[in-house]
């Protein structure tokens, strides 16, 4: 009957990755090919790492996993931007109006 058997304990499986070559690659393409980039520390979570967030001088963004805040301020200092905390700073005005202008016009790419 097995009453008395040990149950296993159940594996918690995680549904996040670790930042890879993939993530930096994408977030130096995103750096070179737009204006004013600024990058966002944003904290660890119970369901993912860290992550940065890179915010361009129109709204437009990008966020990718990175390693640790450290990790970012590194990158950040890397390729010359500047680089800030989102839970001290908040993310910038010209983000929500990019997302904004994102949800009135879905057919077309901004």
């Amino acid at each position: 009957m097995g009453l008395f058997r040990r149950r296993k304990k159940p594996r918690v499986s995680s549904l996040d990755r670790a930042a890879d070559s993939g993530d930096l690659a994408h977030l130096e393409a995103f750096i070179r090919s737009r204006r004013g980039v600024e990058a966002f520390i944003e904290p660890r979570t119970t369901v993912t790492e860290t992550t940065v967030i890179l915010i361009a001088d129109d709204g437009e963004w990008t966020r990718r996993r990175i390693d640790g805040p450290d990790g970012a301020r590194r990158f950040a200092y890397r390729m010359g931007i500047p680089v800030y905390d989102v839970r001290l700073m908040g993310y910038p005005q010209r983000m929500r109006d990019f997302n904004e202008r994102r949800k009135r016009r879905p057919d077309q790419q901004l």
